[in-house]
């Protein structure tokens, strides 16, 4: 089943939600807000690794494909609070899911290095 997306073609729907959701940081940065909302300096110190320029991008594609939503404050210095929509609430229970295999592949795997 063919699927168009902001005038883009998938050939089906799990090319789509990968697509939303796939890659490096996407996943990550959805589990961390599922804790609740956080502002972008606790996304970073949540996510080390992933750099400035990386996580801007993040969050704004995952904001473009309504998995989460950007609250503005007029105040200064300028306060952005991120939060998961009911889209991405849908993903925690397959991001759970997969944080369980990652936990049985430490078990059962010689991570030592």
């Amino acid at each position: 089943m063919e699927v168009v997306y902001q005038e883009k073609m998938y050939n089906c729907s799990f090319e789509l939600a990968v697509e939303m959701f796939g890659g490096k940081w996407k996943g990550l940065v959805l589990w961390n807000l599922n804790n609740g909302t956080m502002r972008y300096g606790e996304l970073r110190r949540a996510i080390p690794k992933i750099t400035q320029k990386m996580l801007t991008q993040t969050l704004r594609d995952l904001e473009k494909h309504k998995l989460i939503t950007r609250k503005v404050y007029q105040v200064v210095p300028p306060k952005v609070e991120y939060t998961i929509t009911e889209h991405a609430e849908k993903l925690i229970p397959i991001l759970q899911s997969i944080q369980d295999w990652g936990d049985y592949m430490i078990d059962n795997l010689d991570t030592t290095g």
